[in-house]
Order: C-alpha cells, then sequence, then structure tokens
C-alpha cells in the first residue's frame, strides 16, 4: 500500500526512492508488524484471558507438570501474529504481485481453521477441538485453490517441475502431479508446525529462522543477476515475497514477547497452522520445497517422532519415545522445558545454515 502511495512521488522526493528496494520495504515490514504486536499484545491477552475463562484446556495425556504449569493460560495468540503479519504486508508489499495474495491466502486460510479449532477446545474445553478429517479436508480445499493459482501464475517449466539441492541444472518435470504434491507441501508443513508446538517459545523461534532464511531465498531467486550468479532458477515476482517473510519475523519476535517462558499466552492452531502453511507454500513458489525440508528440519524430526512412534504401538505394541512428539520425550527424561527449547532452537539454526548452503554448493 505504501509502495503504490508514496513510490510515484520519488520523482519530487528522491528521499521516496527507497521504496522501490525490496529490502528496505522487509525493514519496514518487520519494524511494522513488531510494533504493532508489542502495543497491542497486552491488551489482546488480557482481553482472550476474559474470554476463555480457564483458557486452553491441557490434555490429561501429557506430561504430568503441564497441567499445573501450564492450566488457565490463553490461547488463539496466533491471532496477534496474523495482525502483524497482515499489517506488515499489507503496508509494505507491492499488492499487484499475485504471489503476494496466494501466500495471503494460505495464511490466513489454515489461520481461520486453526481459529475455529482452538475456538472449539476453548468453548467446550475439550483439547481434541475439530474433527481431524474435517480439518484436512478445509486445509486440502485451501491448499488446492493456492497449488491451482501457482501453476497458472509461475513460467513454465518451473510451474509443473521440481528443483533438487545442491543440483543446478536438474529439474524434475512432475506433470500435474505437481499440484497434489504443492498442497502435500503446504498441508505438511502447517501440521508439522502444529505438532512442534507444545512447549513455550518452542515453535515460534524455528519459525522465524525458517522465515528468515526463505526471506533471503525469495529475495535471491527474484533477482535475475543474484540467481544466474548463484546459478538456481530465477522466479520472476518472488522477491517481493522477502516482504511477507520480514513481516512474519517481526510479528513473531512480539509474539515471542508474550510467549517466552512462562508464556503469557499459546499461539494455538490459529498460530501454528497458518503459519506452517505459510513456510511450506513460499517454499513452493521460489521451488525450494525440499530445501524447506532441511531449514524446517526441526519440525520434520518432531513430525516424524510421532509416525514412528504410531506406527510401533500399532504393529508391535510397544512405544519408541517415552512420549511423542519429541520434546515430549525429554521432557519424561527429566530434562527442564528451557533446556529442551533453546537447544531445538541451535538445531533450527544449525538445519537453517545447512539449507542456505544448498544456494552455493552446487
Amino acid at each position: 500500500m505504501l509502495y503504490h502511495l508514496l513510490y510515484p512521488l520519488a520523482d519530487d522526493f528522491n528521499v521516496l526512492n527507497l521504496f522501490r528496494y525490496i529490502t528496505f520495504r522487509t525493514g519496514g515490514a518487520i519494524l511494522t508488524a513488531m510494533v504493532l504486536s508489542f502495543v497491542i499484545g497486552e491488551p489482546l491477552i488480557n482481553w482472550l484471558r476474559a474470554k476463555q475463562g480457564k483458557g486452553q484446556p491441557i490434555r490429561e495425556d501429557g506430561p504430568e507438570g503441564h497441567l499445573i504449569t501450564k492450566r488457565g493460560t490463553p490461547t488463539m495468540g496466533g491471532f496477534l501474529i496474523l495482525l502483524g503479519i497482515g499489517a506488515g504486508t499489507l503496508l509494505w508489499a507491492d499488492l499487484t504481485n499475485r504471489y503476494v495474495w496466494v501466500v495471503l491466502l494460505v495464511t490466513f486460510g489454515f489461520g481461520l481453521i486453526g481459529f475455529y479449532d482452538d475456538y472449539l477446545k476453548v468453548t467446550k474445553q475439550n483439547p481434541k477441538g475439530v474433527p481431524g478429517k474435517l480439518k484436512l479436508g478445509l486445509q486440502v480445499v485451501i491448499a488446492g485453490i493456492a497449488a491451482v493459482w501457482i501453476n497458472q501464475i509461475a513460467a513454465a517449466p518451473l510451474n509443473t517441475s521440481l528443483t533438487v539441492p545442491f543440483l543446478k541444472d536438474v529439474l524434475l518435470n512432475l506433470g500435474w502431479f505437481m499440484i497434489p504434491f504443492a498442497m502435500f507441501v503446504m498441508i505438511g508443513a502447517s501440521n508439522a508446525v502444529n505438532l512442534t508446538d507444545g512447549l513455550d517459545g518452542l515453535a515460534i523461534v524455528p519459525v522465524m529462522i525458517a522465515a528468515a532464511s526463505f526471506g533471503l531465498i525469495c529475495y535471491l531467486v527474484g533477482n535475475t543477476v543474484f540467481a544466474n550468479y548463484l546459478q538456481i532458477h530465477n522466479v520472476a515476482g518472488a522477491g517481493e515475497l522477502a516482504v511477507f517473510c520480514g513481516a512474519l519475523v517481526g510479528a513473531g519476535i512480539g509474539f515471542l514477547w508474550f510467549n517466552a517462558p512462562p508464556a503469557m499466552v499459546f499461539m494455538g492452531d490459529t498460530g501454528s497452522l497458518s503459519l506452517g502453511g505459510a513456510l511450506g507454500t513460499v517454499s513452493v513458489i521460489v521451488k525450494h520445497e525440499l530445501v524447506l525440508a532441511i531449514i524446517g528440519g526441526l519440525f520434520v524430526l518432531e513430525t516424524v517422532s510421532v509416525m514412528v512412534q504410531v506406527a510401533s504401538f500399532k504393529l508391535t505394541g510397544k512405544r519408541v519415545f517415552r512420549m511423542a512428539p519429541l520434546h515430549h520425550h525429554f521432557e519424561k527424561k527429566g530434562w527442564k522445558e528451557p533446556t529442551i527449547v533453546i537447544r531445538f532452537w541451535i538445531i533450527a539454526v544449525i538445519l537453517a545454515l545447512a539449507g542456505l548452503s544448498t544456494l552455493k554448493l552446487r
């Protein structure tokens, strides 16, 4: 919005020339989302606490300590993140860029699903929320619309092809199968972040790390000069998503202020489903879907731990982990919550560096 209002005045005011630069507008999006989160965070949390009463219901089969330390904490804090993302993106991004609207569609669409899930949990005081099949069905609809839209926007052959990390000239043409694959990435990333969100601050920092990494990837992929130099596939218009990623980082910083242990608010499915979906959609647009599995490897690890636990119990009647997802396993082993969270953050940083190395190691 600011881009369209102020950039045309650049001929009269040279300082407004700054609005042509994605890097400047990304910085603006970070600050806007962060400041907005700081300003409205406490009033919003107080309102959520007043409306929710008992707060998010705690699983009876979860770690015993959570029944004491987490009880009464309000949820739906993801609404704060979505407000920051929306404000930062709408104010600073080029709104004629269709990729921006695709990512906003998935982010807020998945956010609405998560909001409905959180609403049912709070009003019924039942941690199950929306039935799994209904939740997945709604995600499939939104992801399907986004995948088809991306397919129409992107130029051939990238719109039907999968790039491979570390290999500069390899394009795997998936044809029509690219659409269900893109849907799988969006929905998989969404639910992976959802599974990771189980301790104070555990999910939001790795999400910010992944968003910052993909902000850089978006900028490089969208810039012809840098893309040619790094021998990565150029996606025209994808650079504008760096502004969106910046808004996500800024909103995440603001949310972390209130989510730091002991958390004043949980992001809930409102936040986790939307943030994971956003990362998945960005990775599909910039053709770095497989790199997301590296940068977001922590989310993959948490998801795999659940899959292994369920499969093992059904096949053998035995559990591989003391509790799944993986962070609960370490809680059961006696690790303190801050220890688990900070060590998982360290893992997220290492995986992000490994993922970014694919830009040059080809």
